[in-house]
């Protein structure tokens, strides 16, 4: 049995009339690159099923051509409805600021991060994917970040991006008004927290070394 990853991206689009959203591409295809080479299974789902939006403003001349590969992933992904914790021994969360608006709010989403953490299976997410742990709450009501050393996309970077103004919430702040022990390091600093089998990073740059924790959580690829 081949060890299997889900992926859960944002189906969301805007921020405002005119700015553009969705998942940041290198944070989905950085991680889906490597957990792909390493053997693993990994099946990409989004609240609605179908097509998950890339933010324009994380694609240019520059973006290596498999990243772009990577993004043919995102066309046709599984509506979250569909999945169950059972089949996966993982959970990874990539940013974007469409994160912000539906992730945090989708109850199967809430219930499956519930499942993985309960059965002591691997929650990651990276940059603004911790958006999709805010509304998570363990079975004993306390929700899933209280008492976790975390991290996530900090208020002072996004005060960097110019967008706080238009967002639901600051990613941080909501982190800490839920009980998380909120551990940031300097702004666009790689930055990868590990509080059991919770996994968390700061930003774009950090995927990689949250990527690398779950790999080495997860360990050979076959069960």
């Amino acid at each position: 049995m081949t060890k299997k990853i889900l992926m859960v991206v944002t189906n969301h689009t805007d921020i405002t009339e005119g700015k553009q959203t969705g998942i940041w591409l290198s944070e989905f295809a950085e991680a889906y690159l490597a957990f792909t080479a390493e053997g693993y299974e990994v099946t990409v789902a989004s609240p609605l099923g179908g097509s998950g939006p890339i933010d324009p403003a994380s694609v240019d001349e520059h973006t290596a051509k498999e990243m772009l590969d990577a993004a043919g992933h995102l066309e046709n992904t599984q509506k979250l409805s569909e999945v169950s914790a059972a089949e996966y021994d993982a959970i990874f969360l990539p940013g974007g600021h469409g994160t912000m608006y539906d992730l945090p709010v989708n109850e199967k989403l809430q219930e499956l991060l519930r499942d993985f953490y309960e059965a002591g299976k691997i929650v990651a997410a990276v940059c603004h994917g911790p958006a999709g742990l805010v509304g998570a709450t363990l079975s004993d009501g306390q929700p899933l970040v209280a008492g976790k050393r975390v991290n996530a996309f900090t208020d002072r970077e996004e005060a960097d991006t110019g967008l706080a103004p238009a967002l639901p919430f600051l990613l941080e702040s909501k982190l800490r008004d839920l009980g998380a022990i909120f551990v940031a390091a300097p702004n666009w600093a790689e930055h990868c927290e590990v509080d059991g089998n919770l996994i968390t990073g700061q930003n774009p740059q950090s995927t990689v070394a949250v990527t690398k924790a779950v790999i080495a959580k997860l360990g050979s690829a076959r069960l």
